[in-house]
């Protein structure tokens, strides 16, 4: 499997950020992390091998981009009204920096999937719905989509504009819902084992569904609890049937 680390400063978070391509062609699976963690988690935890044979046949090319939840949502000592700023910080640098990067190493016509575990599920779904025109769909993993669940009890404007949960139910502007019901491509996907909450992914799901916007929702059996054996599950399974 032909893998390539790259980094550069980022204007937008003002530090090196580095970025990790697997494979050459296919549609691009843009993998946000953990809650805590890097660009090198879905490796260190065996998720990229697990989802290899799609990489090596060509059918996905992989990038797996740093977090700054350490920095943000994370971050005990940081004032709750910079944790969001940060948070917004991130959302540009996908948009921004990232987006251009995959499309320059692919082309301008490559899907872009967002795709994320935990805390990266609801990164991943707020990427795509805030911006469905650079985004091609989701696939949300373990998620609660719903900010406040980690602000600690803290909430403001920006807050609520990251919080899929808050922002979808009041969402009008028709320009992004036609482009967000555009997509084949919104999975959510839960366990129903130890420290799964699929009543949230359900909760989200009925949002989606009184918008009008096309999803897949897909809860799996109580042998699957909110950790990577189940998402080195999930994952090869949806390349598999899905794309």
């Amino acid at each position: 499997m032909k893998r390539e680390i790259t980094s550069w400063f980022s204007p937008s978070l003002q530090k090196d950020m580095p970025i990790v391509t697997y494979g050459d062609f296919g549609f691009a699976l843009l993998l946000i992390p953990t809650a805590g963690a890097d660009y090198l988690e879905y490796e260190r935890f065996q998720l990229i091998d697990a989802i290899a044979p799609h990489i090596n046949s060509g059918k996905v090319k992989v990038f797996s981009i740093d977090s700054i939840n350490t920095e943000s949502w994370m971050n005990k000592e940081m004032l709750p009204e910079h944790k969001a700023i940060r948070h917004n910080q991130f959302n540009q640098y996908v948009y921004d920096e990232v987006v251009p990067f995959i499309k320059n190493s692919t082309s301008w016509d490559t899907p872009i999937i967002t795709c994320g575990a935990s805390f990266g599920a609801l990164h991943s779904m707020n990427l795509f719905l805030k911006q469905p025109d650079l985004l091609n769909g989701v696939i949300a993993m373990s998620g609660v989509y719903d900010l406040s669940y980690y602000t600690n009890g803290f909430w403001d404007e920006q807050v609520y504009y990251n919080s899929p949960m808050q922002y979808i139910p009041n969402l009008s502007n028709h320009w992004y819902l036609e482009k967000i019901r555009e997509s084949n491509h919104i999975h959510i996907l839960s366990g129903r084992g130890a420290h799964e909450d699929p009543n949230a992914a359900a909760s989200f799901a009925a949002e989606l569904y009184d918008k009008g916007i096309n999803y897949e929702l897909d809860i799996w059996g109580h042998d699957m609890p909110h950790d990577w054996q189940t998402w080195r599950a999930m994952l090869p399974h949806y390349l598999e049937t899905r794309f």
